[in-house]
């Protein structure tokens, strides 16, 4: 978020961040596009197997401990490996994997961190109940009509990273470049660099966490950021489930009228976890 190149972008998260929050892109709604065409891979490999075969529990390994609170059910060496991703009950494929690392940084660019999408969309293949599959498009919505849409089967490669409601758009930096490339409604490349060191910076972040400890400062890297991006992609997640979109109260934290997109948001839990959690 602070500190690392934000993956294929060749850049910190910062100057993405300074573009936004001076308003470079427009007073309406931004565009987000997220995927592989942007340095963002889902990772589809990441899926579970249907119907595996029952096997022997390893001698000494606690099954019944390592499901936790997730449904029973019988040990395979399928689902208790770093396979275990491709299963709904434990992880969610590559989106659940990846997008805490991919969208908490997008959060923070976006000036998101107080708030949660509003709508969810979902295009792609029904899902198997147990067996995590892959998605061709995921769009969330917050309530100024910002738009981050998960690109799963690449039709969206060509789209930049940002796109503002001025046509100005945002690209990762070019191989010889010193940072992004900013490209105008009418195609013309900006002189990003001069733009940037015109803008103001945005606010210095605690991002040292003895030194947040000591001072009572609040760490940039908190658990209310760290909700907020959680929350972000198990929307996505919830709708692919589901197989279709939903609506959220980010205030509440339910689905709008939909009780079954509120059941995947607040799975039930196995004793004696359930008790020991709410009881």
């Amino acid at each position: 978020r602070f500190q690392g190149k934000f993956y294929g972008f060749g850049t910190t998260v910062e100057p993405i961040r300074q573009i936004v929050e001076n308003g470079l892109l427009g007073n309406g709604p931004i565009k987000c596009t997220f995927g592989a065409g942007q340095g963002f891979s889902w990772k589809f490999g990441w899926s579970g197997r249907v119907n595996g075969a029952a096997e022997p529990v390893p001698q000494g390994f606690d099954w019944d401990m390592w499901l936790g609170p997730a449904p029973w059910k019988p040990y395979n060496a399928h689902r208790a490996g770093t396979s275990f991703r491709g299963y709904w009950d434990y992880d969610s494929g590559g989106l659940g994997d990846m997008a805490q690392h991919y969208l908490d940084p997008l959060q923070y660019l976006l000036c998101k961190d107080e708030t949660s999408p509003v709508k969810v969309d979902y295009i792609g293949p029904k899902q198997h109940p147990e067996a995590v599959g892959r998605f061709d498009r995921i769009t969330l919505t917050y309530d100024d009509g910002t738009e981050v849409i998960l690109d799963g089967d690449e039709s969206l490669k060509g789209e930049p990273l940002l796109r503002g409601s001025n046509g100005l758009c945002v690209y990762p930096k070019a191989k010889d470049g010193k940072t992004l490339r900013l490209v105008d409604g009418s195609g013309k490349e900006l002189d990003a660099e001069k733009i940037l060191a015109e803008l103001p910076k945005p606010a210095p972040q605690q991002t040292d966490f003895i030194d947040s400890c000591k001072t009572r400062k609040t760490f940039a890297l908190n658990e209310s950021n760290g909700f907020r991006s959680c929350t972000m992609f198990n929307l996505g997640i919830v709708a692919e489930r589901l197989g279709r979109g939903f609506e959220f109260d980010p205030v509440t934290l339910r689905a709008v009228n939909d009780p079954a997109a509120d059941r995947f948001l607040y799975q039930s839990m196995r004793e004696p976890w359930n008790t020991e959690m709410w009881g």
